[in-house]
C-alpha cells in the first residue's frame, strides 16, 4: 500500500496514462502541454533562492576560501574529463553503427525553416560573452532572470563575505538563512505533490505532438544514442565506485522518483532541488553539492555531448558525406567549446550542430533540420545521463576534498537509514534551529542590567 502512495508509483502511472492519451487522442495530448510547462515553471521559480541559500550556508560552515576555490577547480577538471569522454564515445558509436548511411537524403530537398522556429532566432554565446554573462547586471537581475551561474557567483561572494564577518552578525544571518532554507524545502515539497500531473501533461504532449511513428523513421539513430549513453553510464558507474565506493544502481534506486519525474517532463532542472537535498542526505557536504550541481548544469552536459557528436556524424552520413579523421577531430574541438553554456538557450542543440557544420564545412547547415523529428525522443537519454553525470560529480569532488561521509552514503543508499528516518533527522534539525533562534531572541530581550 505504501508503494502505491509513493511519488515514484504515481509518476509511473501518470507517464503511462500520458503516453496512452498521446497515442489514442493526439489532438488532446497536444493541448495538455500547459500542465507540464506549468509544473516546470513552479519548480524553476524556487531554484535561484534555493541555490543561493545552499551555497551561502555551505561556504559559511566550511569557513575557508581556499577550500571553496579547490572545490570549484576540481569540479571543472572532472566536468572537462567527463564531457570529453562523452564526445569521443558519441563519435565512436556513429562511426561503428553508421546510423545515417542508408538514408541517401538530397540536401536540396530539406526544409530548414523548422530550425528557426526551434531556436527562436537565438545563438550560442561566444566564449568571451559566456564568461562575461556570468557577471549579472545587478543582484536582483540574476534572480529575476533565474540565471544559475550568476546566482552562483552572487552566492559565493555573499558566503565569503559572511565568513569574514564578526561572529555575532554571522551567526544571526546564518540562522536566518538556514530557517529560510527549511521553508523553501517545504515549498518544494508542496509543489512536488503536483509532479504526477506535470509528468502526465508533458508526456501526453510529447507523444501527441511528435507521434510514435518518428521512432521507426529514426530507429537506428535513437538506438545508437541510447547505446552510447548506456556505455557511458557503465563507465561512469565504474569510475564512481573506484573513486568513492558509490553503488550506482543503489543510487538510481534511491533517486528513482526524481529520475522518473525528470524523464517524464523532459527536464533535469525540475528535480535539481530534490536531487541537491538527497545528495546532502547521502553524505555529500552541502557546500560541495551547492557548488558542483548548479555549475554542472552548464558545464557538465554529458548526455547532450554524446548526442551532439553522434548527431553531427549522422547528418553527414545521411547526405552521403564521409567525414575524414581530421574533420572529426575538428568536430570534437568545436563541440568541447560549444557544448558549454548551452543550458537555457532555446534550441541549443540545433545551434551547436549548426555551428559545428559551419566549422567543419563538409555538409550543408540546412541538413541539421533532419534531426527535428527525432530530437524530442532523445530527451530521456540526455536528461538521465546529464542528471547522473552531475550527481556522480558531486560525490567525486566531495571525496577528493575529504567532505564525503562514505559510511553514511552506504547506509542511506543500502536502506539501512530509511526515508522516514531521514525525514525525522530533517525535522529534528529544523526544530533545533528554531530553538537556537528562540534562545538568541530571549537573550537579546534581557539586558545586562536586568540580568
Amino acid at each position: 500500500m505504501s508503494f502505491v502512495k509513493s511519488l515514484f508509483f504515481q509518476i509511473i502511472v501518470a507517464v503511462i496514462i500520458g503516453i496512452g492519451v498521446g497515442i489514442l487522442w493526439p489532438d488532446l495530448g497536444s493541448m495538455l502541454q500547459p500542465l507540464g510547462t506549468g509544473f516546470i515553471k513552479l519548480i524553476k521559480m524556487i531554484i535561484a533562492p534555493l541555490i543561493f541559500m545552499v551555497i551561502v550556508t555551505g561556504i559559511a560552515k566550511i569557513g575557508d576560501l581556499k577550500s571553496v576555490g579547490r572545490i570549484g577547480l576540481k569540479a571543472i577538471v572532472w566536468f572537462e574529463i567527463a564531457t570529453t569522454v562523452a564526445l569521443v564515445l558519441g563519435l565512436g558509436t556513429a562511426n561503428l553503427l553508421r546510423p545515417g548511411a542508408e538514408m541517401n537524403v538530397d540536401p536540396s530537398t530539406i526544409d530548414a525553416s523548422g530550425i528557426e522556429a526551434k531556436t527562436n532566432g537565438s545563438e550560442l554565446p561566444h566564449t568571451v560573452d559566456f564568461m562575461m554573462n556570468i557577471i549579472p547586471t545587478s543582484v536582483v537581475d540574476a534572480f529575476a532572470q533565474n540565471a544559475l551561474l550568476q546566482v552562483l557567483l552572487v552566492a559565493c561572494l555573499f558566503g565569503v563575505a559572511l565568513v569574514a564577518t564578526e561572529s555575532k552578525a554571522k551567526e544571526n544571518v546564518l540562522t536566518l538563512i538556514e530557517n529560510l532554507l527549511g521553508i523553501v524545502l517545504r515549498i518544494i515539497g508542496y509543489i512536488m505533490k503536483l509532479a504526477p500531473i506535470g509528468a502526465f501533461g508533458a508526456m501526453a504532449y510529447t507523444v501527441g505532438a511528435y507521434g510514435a511513428s518518428t521512432l521507426s523513421s529514426f530507429g537506428l539513430l535513437i538506438l545508437a544514442c541510447y547505446g552510447a549513453a548506456l556505455l557511458f553510464l557503465v563507465m561512469l558507474a565504474l569510475a564512481a565506485w573506484w573513486i568513492t565506493g558509490l553503488n550506482f544502481l543503489q543510487f538510481v534506486k534511491y533517486t528513482r522518483s526524481e529520475v522518473m519525474l525528470a524523464i517524464g517532463t523532459g527536464s533535469s532542472e525540475v528535480v535539481m532541488p530534490r536531487m541537491m537535498d538527497k545528495l546532502t542526505k547521502a553524505g555529500c557536504d552541502r557546500a560541495v553539492v551547492g557548488l558542483v550541481v548548479p555549475t554542472g548544469y552548464s558545464f557538465n552536459l554529458d548526455g547532450a555531448s554524446i548526442y551532439l557528436s553522434l548527431a553531427t556524424v549522422f547528418v553527414a552520413q545521411a547526405v552521403g558525406i564521409e567525414l575524414t579523421f581530421m574533420q572529426q577531430i575538428t568536430i570534437l574541438l568545436v563541440l568541447m567549446l560549444s557544448s558549454k553554456g548551452m543550458a537555457g538557450v532555446p534550441g541549443s542543440a540545433f545551434l551547436a550542430l549548426s555551428a559545428t557544420a559551419v566549422a567543419v564545412n563538409a555538409f550543408p547547415v540546412a541538413a541539421v533540420a533532419l534531426l527535428l523529428g527525432a530530437d524530442r525522443f532523445m530527451d530521456t537519454m540526455r536528461v538521465f545521463t546529464n542528471l547522473m553525470g552531475n550527481c556522480v560529480a558531486a560525490f567525486v569532488v566531495a571525496k577528493w576534498e575529504g567532505l564525503l561521509d562514505q559510511k553514511r552514503m552506504r547506509a542511506v543508499l543500502s536502506g539501512e537509514i530509511s526515508a522516514a528516518e531521514l525525514e525525522r533527522e530533517e525535522q529534528a534539525a529544523l526544530a533545533l534551529l528554531k530553538l537556537n533562534m528562540q534562545e538568541k531572541q530571549g537573550k537579546a530581550v534581557v539586558s545586562p542590567e536586568m540580568s
